[in-house]
């Protein structure tokens, strides 16, 4: 292959021109170059090092010099070709600065004069592109690019090599690309100078190939196809962008198994030496190519006399192999299908033919008998219609998926109730493989088409589960399949089913009930026991998020009844579920944790996606309740993969974060995971993402987070008080939302926040919701200046959960305990819980509370440093010594509450209370004593170590003030 496959893309790019996953790379690579004599990237053809040399290129300073050249496989024959392309740009008065001698050879070697004859001529070629560098380097930065390395003549190989060696100081840098195989090791790091950082450019994501292909495009490909686009190209931009191309003329549906379109001009790159091969060889790599799996087993099952003879000459040219154990691997997809492409109809459909014939299980042998005979056929029809139903056993719903929908296309023309039939079995596997707009385009097909009532309301039945959690605009599609499903007491119990669930996610509890109950009486009636057994689950989800753990374990054992106990096959999976959701609200983790790990083992492969990942954002849940921090981020990761960027996926994986990871990837994960939830018009998830959101937002415990916790928490109060709801969770919601009040000083909406929860609150309520309340009161209490009122408040908390499994729990109260202590001046016991914050935090892996506690034991240390209390004046909280600093900065109060996006009245109360710890009644008094206490407290400041997180947020003392300016004069409602 020649370089110009890694060219016509990329000519002429620039930054803005990179794929996305690209970004972080080329910082990456502006950083080694900027600290780096040299860069080298290195990756196999058309993985993007032209463009990322592009893009670095362009970053040269503009009083600098770049040199640059990009060879081409024909040239590596001409002797100094690679020379003469980097000193193009060289004028000719820089060489007349050369002595003689080497400004003569230097010259022959670019074609200026005679060519250099000797060794000591060559020597002095080196010799003066040596002294030309360095001249170039005394008037400004000098820059060599070489893009191609592999390319580069030997001669100018050797003279760069010398040079390089003996350049020294910033002035010249150097930066190259050579490609590699997949996996290699660069050849040619001698051309660069000593401590060059070899980079090497890896593949695009899945993700990545499909923003790529989307932008390149400017339009979507239909998911199979960008699914073959994804697997051909392996994460190659250039292969990506050929292959989506091609694929934009192709038939939406592939056929199973079936590869993407290669253009002609991809083709004529990567098969030019292939072409040459012997007929026998070219037909073994066909054969190959159309196997999913080839081996030399099933190429010698398929009639080819010698395949190992055949692939050994294929390896001689780096196309395919077989390994040790006679598995036969094409040295990149891209080129499996390429061979594929390449060859002519009927012998692509007799390689399947004889394929056909030589494979051992019944889903293969009916892909080839289907790519061996494309053309409607009911035996054909039959054939893979009896492999997809195989294959959904064997736990693939995927490829059961691929095979009934190849089915219904090979479905003559006169059979329409068979081909309805068949889209309808594949749009249920479609759904069961986690993939809803194929199931929504084969049932859509039906709906459209059927004369029969029966398969249209099996259709929307399949609709309303590829639908996921987006069932607001439901409504209509079970209103009209209500309407088709008269008379038959089967289907209207599962249209009503679906109605409870639309109610459940959408928030309106009564009607969710009220359906749940009709459709298990119409399913009880119809001797359907799944849908009864599916409809007082759901029942039993409503009464306990309405606060009704009694009537929703009632429901649950009525649905277990149904299957003989939770031992009862996978029908009873959902009521497990659910009763370790409702174990866990219970604060029974343990009990929880060992019902979902069972589960999921019971399930294994055999469950479709949503059931999937329902099970893993359950077991996510129950494992950061649990202090198991690092398994739930991986817990998260399984749900992303199961079924990517879905509400249910993203609030996991938020979830897991806000223990786990950071507060900015939590915020992060809960904004998308918000968005995801408000696009489909799931209240349910909505809720749940709008508290993880305003948990990732206090953890900062600063007062602009605690702005924006306050903005999503009251959301998650409003949205649960439309739903009657009133779950445990919900309390615990309710509580974060009174701290996120008092960070800002609203003490009195906390307050209020804080009676309205406890009026909800049900008898017998767990313990954790206890002391969560418990901590909001404590620190509510706190903030009104009773600091020894709010320390009772939460020791209260923090012994009722050291009685509980849920060591999150502990270590926030333990940091809230201690931060109340701190500012209280009680030292020794705010070092004792803060200890054992950061001890807890540490254990469980609980990244931002270690960080927390982290931060409050250095305030407490730097206080200490400062001297006895009092020394640097009071402490505030952090919502008064950020309120103070921007009065003395001059801000007015109105100016004060637009900056913490709080009130005046708050602004007012709080610069109040301020005045009487200062024992001052005016902001010129303010003023003056805050200047004191820094002052005193000079030493203290000064003391502190160095390695203090810059980040510490409050609460802290006026010792630590960030500016203090004189204040216009002004009182406390200004």
């Amino acid at each position: 292959m020649t370089d110009v496959i890694d060219k016509p893309i990329i000519d002429g790019c620039h930054e803005h021109m990179l794929p996305t996953g690209r970004r972080a790379l080329l910082d990456a690579a502006r950083a080694q170059v900027a600290a780096r004599p040299g860069l080298l990237l290195h990756g196999p053809a058309g993985i993007g090092k032209s463009t990322l040399v592009t893009a670095l290129a362009a970053d040269a300073p503009p009083a600098g010099t770049v040199l640059r050249c990009s060879p081409a496989e024909e040239e590596t024959r001409l002797p100094f070709a690679g020379l003469v392309g980097l000193f193009a740009q060289v004028p000719e008065s820089c060489l007349e600065t050369l002595p003689p001698e080497p400004r003569t050879a230097l010259r022959a070697a670019l074609l200026r004069g005679p060519e250099p004859a000797d060794d000591r001529d060559r020597l002095a070629v080196r010799v003066a592109v040596l002294d030309a560098l360095r001249a170039l380097a005394a008037t400004g930065p000098v820059l060599l690019v070489v893009d191609g390395l592999q390319w580069l003549d030997e001669p100018t190989a050797e003279v760069l090599a010398f040079a390089v060696r003996r350049l020294e100081g910033p002035g010249i840098r150097m930066l190259a690309a050579e490609r590699v195989a997949d996996g290699g090791q660069p050849e040619r790091l001698r051309c660069c100078p000593p401590g060059t950082v070899e980079l090497p450019v890896p593949p695009l994501t899945d993700d990545e190939t499909a923003r790529l292909v989307r932008a390149d495009l400017a339009a979507d490909l239909p998911p199979a196809l960008l699914r073959a686009v994804q697997e051909t190209a392996a994460g190659n931009p250039l292969y990506a962008r050929e292959l989506g191309r091609a694929a934009r003329h192709a038939p939406a549906h592939l056929g199973f198994g079936a590869t993407p379109p290669v253009p002609p001009r991809l083709r004529n790159l990567l098969l030019e030496q292939a072409r040459s091969l012997p007929e026998a060889v070219r037909h073994t790599l066909l054969v190959a190519s159309a196997a999913a799996r080839p081996s030399l087993t099933l190429l010698r099952a398929a009639g080819l006399p010698d395949p190992a003879a055949d692939l050994a000459e294929a390896e001689r040219l780096g196309i395919a192999t077989a390994d040790a154990d006679g598995i036969v691997r094409f040295r990149h997809p891209v080129l499996r299908a390429a061979v594929h492409a390449d060859a002519p109809e009927h012998g692509r459909r007799q390689a399947h033919a004889r394929l056909a014939e030589a494979a051992a299980g019944p889903v293969e042998r009916a892909r080839h008998l289907a790519l061996a005979r494309p053309y409607e056929d009911e035996a054909t029809a039959r054939t893979l219609m009896s492999a997809a139903e195989s294959a959904r056993g064997d736990g693939s719903p995927g490829t059961a998926f691929e095979l009934a929908a190849l089915a219904a296309r090979r479905t003559p023309a006169d059979r329409p109730a068979e081909h309805a039939e068949r889209l309808l079995a594949a749009a249920e596997y479609a759904c069961d493989a986690g993939r809803p707009e194929e199931a929504g385009e084969a049932a859509g097909a039906v709906l459209a088409r059927s004369d029969s009532a029966a398969q249209r309301v099996r259709a929307r039945l399949v609709l309303l589960l590829g639908a996921g959690q987006a069932l607001e605009s439901a409504e209509d599609l079970i209103a009209e399949g209500l309407l088709d499903a008269a008379g038959d007491p089967r289907s209207e119990a599962r249209l009503h089913h679906w109605a409870a669930v639309r109610g459940l996610l959408c928030g309106e509890l009564a009607e969710a009930a009220r359906q749940a109950r009709r459709a298990a009486r119409q399913a009880a009636a119809a001797g359907d026991t799944d849908t009864s057994i599916g409809a007082l689950a759901t029942l039993a989800r409503v009464r306990s998020l309405a606060g009704e753990p009694v009537a929703a374990d009632a429901a649950l054992a009525e649905a277990l009844a149904l299957v003989g106990g939770a031992g009862g096959g996978p029908e009873s999976r959902r009521l497990i579920r659910m009763r370790a959701i409702l174990a866990l609200d219970s604060d029974q983790v343990t009990e929880a944790r060992d019902q979902v790990v069972r589960l999921l083992q019971e399930i294994g492969g055999s469950a479709g996606a949503e059931e999937v990942t329902a099970t893993l954002v359950a077991l996510t849940r129950i494992q950061v309740r649990a202090g198991h921090c690092r398994e739930a981020l991986r817990t998260a990761a399984r749900c992303s993969r199961a079924l990517p960027r879905t509400a249910p996926a993203l609030y996991a994986a938020a979830l897991a974060a806000t223990t786990g990871a950071t507060a900015d990837e939590a915020r992060r994960l809960a904004a998308r995971a918000v968005q995801a939830s408000e696009a489909d018009g799931d209240r349910l998830f909505l809720l749940r993402a709008l508290a993880v959101l305003g948990q990732a937002e206090l953890l900062g415990g600063d007062p602009r987070g605690a702005a924006a916790a306050v903005e999503a928490l009251e959301r998650v109060k409003e949205l649960g008080e439309a739903m009657c709801a009133a779950d445990p969770p919900l309390l615990h919601w309710y509580a974060d939302l009174a701290e996120a009040l008092v960070v800002l000083g609203e003490t009195d909406a906390a307050g209020a926040v804080l009676r309205d929860a406890h009026a909800r609150l049900p008898d017998g309520a767990p313990g954790s919701v206890l002391a969560a309340l418990e901590r909001a009161e404590g620190l509510r209490e706190a903030g009104l200046g009773r600091a020894k009122e709010g320390a009772v408040r939460l020791r209260t908390a923090v012994e009722r959960l050291r009685h509980l499994p849920l060591p999150v729990e502990l270590a926030r109260t333990l940091i809230a305990l201690g931060a109340v202590e701190r500012r209280a001046r009680r030292r020794n016991a705010a070092r004792e819980a803060l200890a054992e914050a950061l001890e807890t935090a540490a254990r469980i892996g609980a990244v931002p509370l270690a960080s927390r506690a982290r931060d409050e034991l250095a305030r407490l240390a730097a206080g200490e440093r400062g001297g006895e209390a009092g020394a640097g004046g009071p402490e505030l909280t952090p919502a008064e010594a950020r309120i103070a600093e921007l009065v003395g900065g001059g801000a007015t109060n109105r100016e004060v509450a637009a900056e913490l996006f709080i009130s005046v009245k708050t602004v007012e109360g709080a610069l109040s209370r301020v005045y009487r710890k200062f024992g001052v009644r005016s902001r010129t008094a303010l003023a003056h004593a805050m200047a004191v206490a820094v002052i005193a407290s000079g030493a203290a400041v000064e003391a502190v170590d160095d390695d203090q997180p810059a980040s510490a947020a409050p609460p802290m003392t006026i010792s630590q003030p960030a500016r203090v300016r004189v204040p216009r004069t002004f009182d406390t409602r200004s």
